[in-house]
């Protein structure tokens, strides 16, 4: 795609993601924080449009408060944040799960979601993986987001494996996946982001491990 119609989104860059068990551990917040700034900045300075999404568990719940300063965005998106930005409080990992963030960015003629933020472990895999069937080209920065490690009864793995292994995924189908340099350059260059396909992903797999 030539000349894509970019919107960038930031998914939950709250301060719930920057201390306990869901501080962001790979890349660190410290190294993908700034990243997010830059997109930003680069974004703002492109004349795109863009949208803030902030989680909420409700009234109650353990995590995700309103009122609480966990839930409140991070400083260094709060003070960058302008009355021109799409504000959006969602209940799911998708940003587009019961919010009405496909129309506006219709509206503001986007074809193309640029996603930076938390986590890519849940909510960027889950709106990459649901702007397929709404039309939508998906981009992910892959030094602008950022996960945690997990364990459970089927296992564990570490934040980098996650990260990594995710990223992997989505650029084989569902998302271009690139570095925020890379990203700004082709924003100035009015250029989509290359991307993999399940078939030369497939194959370069296949020949990884013979």
């Amino acid at each position: 795609m030539s000349n894509p119609r970019r919107a960038l989104v930031l998914i939950d860059v709250q301060q719930q993601y920057f201390s306990g068990p869901f501080e962001i551990q790979y890349p660190p917040h410290q190294e993908s924080l700034p990243m997010i700034a830059r997109a930003i900045d680069a974004a703002t300075a492109a004349g795109i449009p863009i949208a803030v999404i902030q989680h909420t568990a409700g009234e109650g719940a353990p995590v995700f408060v309103p009122g609480t300063p966990e839930y409140d965005l991070h400083p260094e998106i709060a003070r960058r944040k302008t009355d021109a930005w799409k504000t959006i409080i969602k209940k799911y990992g998708s940003v587009y799960a019961q919010t009405d963030l496909s129309e506006w960015l219709r509206q503001n003629g986007a074809d193309t979601v640029t996603l930076v933020g938390y986590m890519t472990n849940n909510c960027v895999l889950a709106s990459a993986v649901e702007a397929e069937v709404l039309g939508f080209t998906t981009e992910v920065l892959s030094d602008a987001t950022g996960a945690i490690n997990l364990a459970n009864e089927a296992g564990f793995a570490d934040a980098k494996t996650v990260h990594t292994t995710l990223l992997t995924l989505l650029n084989s189908n569902w998302a271009a996946v690139a570095t925020t340099d890379t990203w700004t350059n082709a924003l100035r260059a009015h250029q989509a982001l290359d991307k993999s396909d399940l078939g030369s992903s497939a194959s370069a797999g296949f020949q990884h491990v013979s």
